[in-house]
């Protein structure tokens, strides 16, 4: 697998036809517990503008992802290793679905598509969650809205009681 590395969270394929294999989710998952963040993508499409984006990407199970829509974009992920909930919620911050995802072998929900403009998050459940994501191009900063109740990621302690409190809802929500 050969790359570039735009940040330490995102690489670019260099491949003009990509090919993945087990050795190279294990080099993205090495790469993912030395980053700050803990997290990376391999972009498999060619940069920003295209029309299709797919990538291969890679949470260690503190990752925080902030609750966030994408008007006029849908996005699908399917998961390759690891499990975890995505959260659809409501414009206000209530939970409308809760969808368990994981590997084939685990039984759960292996895929997921959004096409509406929900507020979305993922709670982590393994150690680690590897998925492959397709959304709509071109990618435009600006155009992902971040959900106004939920906390700045570099708030650690209200992003931990975030997170608690997400986890208990889920829970109440499931029953």
């Amino acid at each position: 697998m050969r790359f570039t590395e735009i940040s330490e969270e995102v690489l670019y394929t260099e491949e003009k036809v990509t090919r993945i294999a087990l050795k190279d989710i294990e080099v993205l998952k090495e790469m993912a517990k030395q980053n700050r963040r803990k997290r990376i993508r391999l972009c498999t499409h060619n940069n920003v503008r295209d029309k299709l984006h797919e990538m291969l990407i890679v949470h260690m199970k503190d990752v925080f992802v902030r609750p966030h829509k994408h008007p006029n974009k849908s996005e699908s992920w399917h998961i390759i290793e690891g499990v975890a909930d995505v959260i659809i919620f409501s414009d206000d911050g209530n939970i409308d679905d809760v969808i368990k995802l994981g590997d084939y072998a685990s039984g759960r929900k292996f895929y997921y598509r959004i096409s509406d403009p929900y507020y979305h998050s993922l709670i982590i459940r393994s150690e680690v969650v590897v998925f492959h994501e397709t959304t709509s191009g071109p990618f435009q900063p600006g155009e992902t809205l971040i959900a106004p109740w939920s906390p700045e990621e570099r708030e650690t302690e209200a992003v931990k009681a975030f997170i608690r409190d997400l986890s208990a809802s889920i829970d109440q929500f499931m029953m």
